[in-house]
């Protein structure tokens, strides 16, 4: 018996994967060429799943900003803020967050996923009770299980199943935190946040609200959801990333709570893991300048979005429920699944393959994630290649047809 057998029908399912093709879990692009176009094995194609939503990651102003920094600075902090201190990067990107969201308070992590983590495990343990949408990312599960609290899952954006489940607790020792994301990483839908707003209010709980796809594209300044609709008094501590709309990689937490710096001390993800270069605090500050300052960015990423989802259920593929950055296809099986993924690749056109059990009701879905760099006529292409894929392997009904223009 080796060490990984352990792990054999991971192994095997793996394999199957990559008998049908490429491997889409380790693609290697020659290069980059912009946020919406890449080199592969020698051919162009469109880049349709990076998450890239403003499409900041060769803006200018934040390419010189990060090398600046980097001649400036070096190339790394080598070990942790509370190891090796902070940079003056470190402190202006806290601050310049917690403005843009109008709190009190801000910290940053080295990536997003930590951020979950570390806030998570930090805010409840044992004892306390962590209520979770059952569609929660794995970083959110993950400090679940770091932090010992309780884990309660209620049903997918059902703010009734919430209240029960809350309604169960009364009496009980503990503290309770809700947590549910802006928009959703597998299927673009959001949450129902003014309801659970209610529920909360109601139950006396906190709530956390995971921006990570939304920060930048949703609310009239770009903080997400909660600015959208209209309830960001009643939200406790926003979470986001900045590998999405701000180009970069890192984490933050956002808060008006008081004696929120204890974070810092009890957080170990903080605490253990070396901080951001600044480099990458430089592009990131800068981009988020971009963000707020450019006003044109948001409308253009939800025309594309709008493209792409209408086009795609004209044609008689089946969709998320409305059109945001994030646009699935739902598949009917793997291997079809996998088939059309290299087939879309074949044609020029790079999204990601979601498998099970990562997948809402699981179902392999292939997940697009729009830019607002994307042309309207990148747009219409990628539809041509999923409308021709699409009848080359039967997936689409012979009578779909998509108006042009």
């Amino acid at each position: 018996m080796g060490l990984l057998d352990k792990h054999l029908p991971q192994i095997r399912a793996y394999s199957g994967i990559r008998d049908h093709g490429a491997d889409p879990f380790n693609v290697r692009f020659d290069a980059v060429l912009s946020p919406t176009e890449a080199q592969l094995n020698g051919r162009r194609v469109v880049l349709l799943g990076t998450n890239n939503y403003l499409g900041l990651t060769f803006d200018e102003d934040c390419v010189e900003a990060s090398v600046e920094a980097v001649r400036r600075w070096g190339t790394g902090t080598t070990g942790s803020r509370i190891a090796n201190g902070s940079f003056n990067g470190h402190l202006a990107m806290e601050q310049a967050l917690a403005r843009f969201y109008g709190r009190k308070n801000g910290m940053v992590f080295t990536t997003g996923y930590q951020a979950n983590l570390g806030v998570l495990s930090a805010l409840v343990g044992r004892g306390d009770h962590l209520i979770l949408d059952a569609d929660s990312h794995a970083s959110i599960y993950d400090g679940a299980r770091l932090g010992h609290a309780e884990v309660i899952r209620f049903r997918h954006n059902d703010p009734e199943d919430l209240y029960k489940r809350l309604r169960r607790l009364e009496g009980v020792p503990g503290d309770r935190l809700i947590v549910v994301e802006g928009i959703y990483s597998m299927m673009g839908d959001a949450a129902p946040l003014k309801e659970i707003v209610d529920v909360k209010r109601q139950t006396s709980a906190y709530l956390l609200v995971d921006e990570a796809h939304s920060m930048g594209v949703l609310g009239e300044r770009g903080r997400g959801l909660a600015e959208a609709e209209g309830v960001e008094d009643d939200v406790d501590f926003v979470v986001g990333t900045f590998s999405k709309s701000l180009g970069a990689i890192g984490g933050f937490c956002v808060s008006d709570v008081d004696d929120f710096d204890i974070l810092r001390v009890v957080s170990r993800p903080y605490m253990f893991t070396a901080s951001l270069p600044p480099a990458v605090v430089a592009s990131t500050l800068k981009a988020l300048e971009q963000a707020e300052a450019d006003r044109s960015l948001r409308p253009r990423l939800q025309a594309n979005a709008e493209r792409l989802f209408d086009g795609l259920n004209a044609l008689g593929f089946t969709t998320g429920p409305k059109p945001s950055p994030i646009v699935a296809v739902v598949m009917p099986d793997m291997p079809t699944a996998l088939t059309m993924w290299n087939a879309l690749l074949q044609g020029g056109v790079y999204l990601n393959l979601a498998l099970p059990p990562a997948t809402p009701n699981n179902r392999p879905l292939l997940r697009t994630s729009v830019s607002a760099a994307h042309t309207p006529q990148q747009i219409d292409l990628v539809l041509d290649v999923f409308e021709w894929v699409g009848r080359e392997l039967g997936v689409l009904p012979v009578e779909s047809q998509r108006a042009s223009g």
